[in-house]
């Protein structure tokens, strides 16, 4: 199966952003600066998982 780099890009950032999340609200609030840790979390997984290329199958 073939997932388009765009796909895989918005899968993580979801992963990342949900996962950020859930840290932040452990204490029942959200702050300025959770927003912002969750945010760049997602903007990072976007990023790296956009640039790094997969790895060619062997023999095809």
């Amino acid at each position: 199966m073939k997932i388009s780099a765009i796909a895989k890009s918005i899968v993580a950032g979801l992963a990342a952003g949900a996962t950020a999340a859930v840290t932040a609200v452990q204490d029942g609030a959200l702050s300025t600066g959770e927003g912002v840790t969750i945010v760049l979390a997602v903007l990072g997984a976007w990023g790296i998982t956009y640039a790094v290329p997969n790895k060619p199958k062997s023999g095809v």
